[in-house]
């Protein structure tokens, strides 16, 4: 929803103005909004006048205050930013909107423990709006979706787990979540897009200039099913701590968290610890140990932090819904396989070479003449043994290639 009348297009000028006003995470600009309205706020905020409650605000807001009300009509610079972001094919999404992911973005208002210590507050991290470009509505973009994360220098093994990962879960019909970064982060986004799946970016900058620009061109087939998101209004430009905020949404907003690869002073830790914290699971794949790349996954492992998962079937396992089967993989047939166990013992009885009579099989394979030669008939329709005149010999290649070669 976009459109509507005076009050609702004042509506979400207002959200865009409150947008340009706060750096987010701000809960008490959530809670504000909850309690006035968006325009009431932005009007009270440009007035400079703060409830009882909410004189936080005064010190968040400040600085940009000047820049932003003290021009001109403030509301006239929040639709210039609507008509740009529409320009894109964007929106700006606010809460009573269709596509607003209330649910998805639930876990951002549980209780958890803060950095410190402990503390039993309720601390509002939700987003009070998104920027986004793309075709997909957010409510269902989230409804089914696994994020997957990791360092921006990834071995070769770390980028073909997170393509193959991600192909696999969006052939299960899920969307994968990333952060559009060099590294797991692109390597996932393009796993989804080659297996013709959905996948989003959450950005930790404007959308309309998408970081890095290298992939300028990836952000732009994400869009044609998916989204490129972000908190931060058009013309943000990226900074650290904007990347630790973005991490809560790409940890918390979806069904779990996958960590690929990731070194020990890797961001990803940020994102995996906002996930542990609010009770979204997270999974972690294991590499060599010698491997720099693999250190953060085997301590969240270690820790208890995270689940091992080798497969996206261990992921679904994980995160799907309850009665939901994970993917099951297919152990190859052997020739062997549905032999009794008295065919299989007069198969395992033949030496790789040679030649063997009825009487030498059953003296190994400690079973009767009668067993034996009930047994070598079947043996030879499967391909595994021939006759040689009177005696036997296993077929070359069955044994000697490990097909068939008892565990």
């Amino acid at each position: 929803m976009t459109g509507g009348g005076p009050a609702v297009v004042r509506e979400r000028e207002a959200f865009a103005l409150l947008s340009r006003l706060v750096e987010v995470p701000s809960g008490a600009m959530v809670a504000m909004i909850e309690r006035f309205g968006a325009a009431d706020v932005a009007d009270m905020l440009c007035r400079r006048t703060f409830p009882p409650g909410f004189e936080e605000l005064e010190a968040a807001t400040g600085p940009r205050l000047e820049e932003v009300c003290g021009r001109g009509d403030p509301f006239e610079r929040a639709a210039a930013d609507l008509r740009h972001v529409s320009r894109l094919g964007g929106r700006l999404a606010i809460p009573g909107d269709d596509e607003w992911p209330a649910w998805a973005l639930h876990p951002l208002a549980r209780r958890s423990e803060q950095a410190g210590g402990h503390s039993d507050e309720w601390r509002e991290l939700r987003p009070f709006a998104l920027w986004v470009v793309g075709a997909g509505r957010l409510d269902e973009l989230f409804d089914r979706a696994v994020s997957m994360v990791g360092t921006r220098a990834p071995s070769a093994y770390g980028e073909h787990v997170a393509r193959q990962f991600a192909g696999d879960l969006v052939a299960e019909d899920y969307v994968v979540v990333s952060g559009g970064a060099f590294g797991v982060d692109a390597a996932a986004h393009r796993g989804a897009l080659a297996a013709g799946g959905v996948t989003v970016a959450v950005l930790a900058c404007g959308v309309d200039r998408p970081y890095p620009t290298a992939h300028a061109q990836l952000f732009k087939a994400i869009t044609s099913a998916g989204a490129v998101v972000s908190e931060y209004p058009p013309g943000t430009v990226p900074g650290k701590h904007r990347f630790l905020n973005r991490n809560r949404l790409v940890a918390c907003a979806t069904r779990g968290v996958v960590v690929v690869e990731a070194g020990l002073r890797s961001g990803t830790r940020n994102t995996a610890t906002w996930a542990s914290r609010r009770s979204v699971p997270v999974c972690a794949v294991p590499g060599p140990v010698t491997t720099a790349t693999s250190v953060t996954c085997h301590a969240l492992i270690r820790e208890g932090m995270a689940e091992l998962v080798t497969s996206a079937g261990d992921v679904l396992e994980r995160v799907g819904a309850a009665g939901e089967l994970a993917l099951i993989p297919e152990a190859p047939a052997r020739p062997t396989d549905g032999l009794t166990p008295a065919q299989l013992h007069v198969h395992e009885a033949f030496p790789v070479r040679g030649e063997m009579m009825v009487a030498d099989l059953a003296r190994r394979a400690a079973l009767s003449d009668g067993a034996v030669r009930s047994a070598l008939p079947i043996l030879e329709l499967r391909g595994l043994v021939a006759p040689v005149g009177a005696a036997w010999k296993l077929v070359r290649g069955e044994r000697e290639g490990g097909a068939v070669t008892p565990e």
